[in-house]
């Protein structure tokens, strides 16, 4: 039943897919968990990628829950929030099937989600483990170049910000940024009154990682 679960999320992904070639969603889940935070930060992020990378994504993104078939309809899901989450065992395995037929998710801590993501990733890849990404990966060599890797956008703790991944057959389906609050960086200039160049260093992160997973 699994498998044939897995067969028909790829076909629905890749037969919706057709009409949805440059599309991004955020992805609502539960546990209490804050998912709609930063509210302005992608849409500020797609007319930055629209304008400056020559994409094409609606300026409005949509809304979908983890368990439901219309993920398959986005090539690009985004996650963000404070605290908690919490996976059901068919909506890990719902995601699962997406990342395994094409799919791509971004997730970006917003400050407090790093232990309770950690736990239902395992749901979601029970044998797989989240790697960090090096400075040398093409994710940070797209338009715009982060020799040093992933940028320190918003301090908290005072920890390095680091990229981990989840691969798989060496394609990179899962982008968790973390200690970096890209999406703080993305929101309007008003919210959190950044210096313009620090966000405009979290718009190129950001547009880096659009057209990485647009184009792999």
């Amino acid at each position: 039943m699994r498998q044939l679960t897995k067969l028909c999320g790829f076909l629905t992904f890749f037969v919706i897919g057709l009409c949805h070639s440059q599309e991004i969603a955020i992805l609502k889940y539960g546990g209490g968990g804050d998912w709609y935070s930063n509210p302005t930060a992608l849409p500020n992020l797609i007319q930055f990628c629209n304008s400056n990378i020559g994409a094409k994504i609606n300026p409005k993104p949509e809304t979908v829950e983890i368990g439901s078939v219309s993920i398959f309809q986005y090539p690009y899901l985004h996650m963000t929030g404070h605290g908690n989450v919490f996976f059901t065992d068919e909506e890990a395995e719902n995601l699962s099937t997406y990342l395994l037929s094409g799919g791509f998710l971004h997730i970006d801590d917003n400050y407090g989600m790093e232990p309770y993501l950690r736990r239902e990733l395992e749901k979601v890849f029970p044998n797989k483990q989240l790697e960090e990404l090096g400075a040398d990966h093409p994710i940070f060599n797209q338009k715009y170049k982060f020799p040093a890797g992933l940028p320190k956008i918003h301090e908290h703790d005072g920890k390095r910000p680091q990229a981990l991944g989840i691969f798989e057959e060496g394609r990179l389906v899962l982008l968790f940024t973390f200690e970096s609050d890209l999406g703080d960086g993305w929101e309007d200039p008003s919210v959190h009154n950044d210096p313009e160049e620090i966000r405009l260093k979290a718009l190129q992160m950001g547009a880096n990682i659009v057209e990485y997973a647009f184009k792999s």
